[in-house]
Formats: C-alpha cells, sequence, structure tokens
C-alpha cells in the first residue's frame, strides 16, 4: 500500500506535468505541501477539503501566475492567509537575484505560519502581520507585481492596491466564473487596464492582470 509521502510524489509529478520548474523549486513545494498539512488543522490556512487536491487545487494553481510576469523581482501577496500564491511565488523567486515576496496577513495565527514555512523552505519572504491598508499605505520603494487569490471582490482589490498599481504594479488577481461580474461592477467605479488570461486549472476560471485603474469621475 503507498505511504502518504509516495502519494505526494505521484501528486506532485501529476500535476508540474508541463510546469517547468528546478529541481530545487520542486523541493521547496513539497516543503511547503508537508508544513501545510501539519499546520492546517489548527490555523484553518486552506479549506480541509482542498487539501487532498493540493497540487492541483493550489500549487499548479499559483504556479501560473509567475509565468504571467517572468522578469518579476519584488511582489507583494495581499491577504497571504496560508501563501497562496505568496509562498509559491517564492519558491520560484528563490533563484532570481534580489528577489522579495512581501506577505501581508493581519492574522497573527496565520502570520506565524508563513514565518515558519518561508524560514524552512529557505525562500525570500518578508512577513507584515499588519492590516492591508497599513502596510500599502506607508509602502515606499519599487514593486514589480501585487497579487491576491481568494480575498475580496475585484472593486475592493483595486482599492487596496490602488497605491502600488499607481507606482507601476502590475496586479494579479485570480477570479473564478463570476469574474464578468465583478468587472462590471468594478468598471462603475474604475477605468481599468485589464487582460483577462484562461487558468490552467479550472476551465471556468480566468486571471485578472491589471495594469492600470483610474477612479471614475464622479
Amino acid at each position: 500500500m503507498p505511504n502518504r509521502e509516495d502519494e505526494s510524489a505521484a501528486e506532485a509529478a501529476a500535476a508540474l506535468a508541463g510546469v517547468v520548474v528546478s529541481r530545487e523549486t520542486r523541493d521547496r513545494l513539497v516543503t511547503y505541501v508537508g508544513l501545510l498539512r501539519r499546520w492546517n488543522p489548527s490555523k484553518n490556512l486552506v479549506a480541509p477539503a482542498t487539501l487532498a487536491s493540493v497540487w492541483t487545487r493550489h500549487i499548479a494553481d499559483c504556479l501560473q501566475l509567475v509565468t504571467l510576469v517572468p522578469e518579476a523581482k519584488i511582489w507583494v501577496d495581499l491577504g497571504s492567509g496560508g501563501g497562496l500564491p505568496g509562498l509559491i511565488v517564492a519558491a520560484v523567486l528563490a533563484e532570481r537575484p534580489g528577489a522579495q515576496v512581501h506577505c501581508v496577513e493581519s492574522k497573527q495565527g496565520k502570520a506565524a505560519f508563513l514565518r515558519e514555512a518561508a524560514r524552512v523552505m529557505g525562500v525570500p519572504v518578508t512577513v507584515h502581520a499588519a492590516r492591508i491598508e497599513d502596510v500599502v499605505g506607508r509602502w515606499r520603494g519599487p514593486v514589480d507585481v501585487v497579487s491576491a487569490r481568494a480575498l475580496a471582490p475585484l472593486v475592493d482589490l483595486v482599492r487596496m492596491s490602488q497605491d502600488l498599481l499607481k507606482s507601476g504594479a502590475v496586479g494579479l488577481f485570480p477570479k473564478g466564473q463570476d469574474v464578468g461580474r465583478e468587472l462590471t461592477e468594478a468598471a462603475k467605479y474604475w477605468t481599468l487596464d485589464t487582460v483577462l488570461t484562461p487558468s490552467a486549472t479550472d476551465p471556468q476560471a480566468r486571471i485578472v492582470t491589471l495594469r492600470g485603474a483610474a477612479p471614475v469621475p464622479s
């Protein structure tokens, strides 16, 4: 009978088929999955039912974001929670000189997980255990990408990330089948420069790439 380690290896191989990652990146991702399984019962990092398909549902789903911004080095992830996509992005960017991922998470228990996972994985992550508006409002310095996954409707994500977007950051926001409705709602308040990319892991999902947002004149 296969053990959990064998099953996880098989899941990883299937989910990463066709995805170009180094052996070192794959090892960091395997480490992440082990930590996620260990911490999840006490910290509720992801829905327990999704752990059965963690490699497809979470890992591969986050990895595709990196391919959309291949030159990015400085990444801010809002509401990182269990490190999705922040820690997954960092597992890839660890091999890029000068790369840094900033995970913003106000819940102290989840922030503790992010710190420990980043330490064990050996990835370039800074954890900001504070409210998003406080971190973004005080931000100084360049940012290549601002991301958020399963955090809030698009109209709110634009508001949260507006200061970073104005400084030149690209927004990456994975969305499900209601992406059209969210775009329509956001367009009431913002003039958006967006591109929609089909998700590689969910035929009904799209990744919203946001390259600019200006308030609609009142």
